[in-house]
């Protein structure tokens, strides 16, 4: 009995740091959303916002994907096409619709679709790659857009006629970036999930610096300072920095835990929301947090 509880009591504090490296990841990828909604209020357009998050970040993802691939074998020309597409799916394509789509919903509207990312890459796995869905999971989804649809009518009747527009648009990001979840799996093996991450969000971040340049004149990159250190925030706290704590994460404590501690996203999001932006709190928006997180739990606990 002492030697088990003395053994449990040394197992504790290893798993401590890998909880407090997950929780602190999913607050600090939540809170994009945030930087994002404050930043539209200096004027600043969707093409210019993302510009600047992907420049500012741009030097340190070169780090990490130069960090990651010391030692290893270079990059074939089958893994460079592999990194061009996903690197386009999963975030250039996500980001830039998720941006966009911030325009016109909330904070907790957006992170609550996002969040249905695993229901999205279940439903994928049935279609493409003929992958059995049981009725147990068919439930958990149903669950989880339960709660969207909930929070979706609270913002259709009291918020802005743009509401479906938006939601379409962040619902997009979430599918974008669910096919890059599912056609990663085996560059993730060769390459590593850090020289990935890496390399594909240069290609992201080439995309969106070349998409401000063909859109935009180079006059509209003279926006107001507020947004520069918002976007320098954005890039280094709620981009690069949660990628690092969540791998981190991984290592210790193993993915299923980790994505278990990263259920606390839209909550945070959503307390955000009310406390910096001002958003309103009211039972339908609680009420469909509930959902959302029930059906995601529920789904991984049933795969």
């Amino acid at each position: 009995m002492t030697a088990v509880s003395t053994a449990g009591a040394g197992a504790r504090p290893s798993v401590l740091p890998g909880l407090a490296l997950a929780l602190a990841g999913s607050i600090a990828f939540s809170g994009k959303a945030i930087i994002v909604k404050l930043a539209y209020r200096y004027g600043v357009d969707a093409v210019t916002l993302i510009m600047y998050r992907m420049l500012f970040a741009a030097p340190l993802f070169a780090l990490i994907a130069w960090w990651s691939g010391r030692g290893k074998p270079a990059l074939s020309k089958r893994d460079w096409l592999g990194i061009l597409g996903l690197g386009v799916s999963g975030y250039y394509l996500a980001s830039f619709l998720d941006f966009l789509g911030l325009q016109y919903v909330t904070a907790s509207l957006e992170r609550l679709i996002l969040y249905l990312n695993p229901t999205i890459v279940l439903v994928l796995g049935m279609l493409f790659f003929k992958k059995k869905v049981t009725l147990r999971q068919l439930l958990a989804i149903g669950v989880s857009y339960a709660g969207v649809l909930v929070v979706f009518g609270h913002e259709v009747s009291f918020e802005s006629r743009n509401v479906p527009l938006g939601t379409a648009l962040v619902f997009a990001s979430a599918v974008s970036y669910a096919v890059y979840l599912v056609y990663s799996g085996e560059l993730v093996q060769r390459l590593g999930s850090l020289r990935l991450v890496g390399w594909a969000s240069l290609v992201a971040c080439a995309f969106c610096i070349g998409q401000f340049l063909v859109l935009r004149p180079v006059s509209a990159a003279v926006v107001a300072p507020e947004v520069i250190w918002l976007s320098v925030l954005n890039a280094t706290l709620c981009t690069v920095a949660p990628v690092l704590m969540v791998m981190m994460a991984i290592e210790r404590v193993g993915a299923t835990l980790a994505a278990q501690t990263g259920m606390v996203g839209p909550l945070s999001t959503l307390l955000m929301g009310v406390a910096i932006l001002g958003e309103p709190f009211t039972p339908w928006i609680a009420a469909g947090t509930a959902l959302v997180l029930a059906g995601v739990w529920l789904l991984a606990k049933w795969r």
